[in-house]
């Protein structure tokens, strides 16, 4: 059994994923990337989360069809899992994007991506720990500021790009900034698709 045993066994399994969504952002956030060698080690690692989120994930879809009875709308609980699925997967391929393009060359703007997101996926955590207790008003301050780091992140996009455009000269060193960029914006997309879960939660429950 992945998950041990409580009251409100789906809102535990829900918390796990989030820390298991926070804790691959932690790592894609704070691996050193130095030179190519390291790129296959940070893909690996990055594969063994989304691995691990695609087990959790699993475990809960067999809870939910075999449970009459849960604590909010068993398509809410699939669907909030499944858009914290959708951010691991996009650390996962973004990973495997560097490591296919051999990318060491890792800029300011990447590095305010990687910044924003990662806080996102603590809000992330704090939110379902608050679902986990019941408290679902409270967990509107953390969609706020999930929303608020994907409005950073689409500046962050557009000011990459234009900058792109005026500075590299190398055209396949821009085509794989261009994709890199575009990719690290649809992960804090996919943090916001999170936040507007919890709000129908909110809505719905509260």
């Amino acid at each position: 059994m992945i998950f041990s045993p409580k009251k409100d066994v789906f809102f535990d399994m829900l918390f796990t994923i989030s820390e298991n969504v926070k804790e691959a952002a932690q790592y894609f956030v704070e691996y050193k990337i130095q030179s190519v060698s390291d790129l296959k080690e940070f893909a690996r690692v990055m594969k063994e989360y989304e691995r691990k989120g695609d087990s959790f994930i699993h475990e809960l879809v067999v809870q939910l069809n075999k449970t009459f009875i849960t604590p909010i709308e068993r398509e809410d609980i699939h669907q909030l899992a499944m858009k914290m699925d959708d951010v691991l997967d996009g650390f996962e391929q973004c990973s495997a994007r560097f490591e296919m393009f051999s990318f060491t060359d890792i800029d300011e703007h990447m590095v305010k991506f990687f910044d924003y997101i990662y806080q996102s996926t603590i809000e992330i955590v704090h939110a379902l720990e608050l679902l986990s207790h019941k408290k679902l008003l409270d967990m509107r301050q953390h969609a706020i500021k999930i929303k608020d780091y994907e409005t950073k992140c689409d500046e962050i996009l557009r000011a990459s790009i234009k900058n792109l455009f005026v500075t590299q000269k190398d055209p396949i060193k821009l085509i794989q900034y261009k994709e890199l960029y575009e990719m690290l914006e649809e992960i804090a997309d996919s943090c916001e698709d999170v936040a507007n879960t919890l709000e129908t939660i909110i809505m719905r429950n509260a």
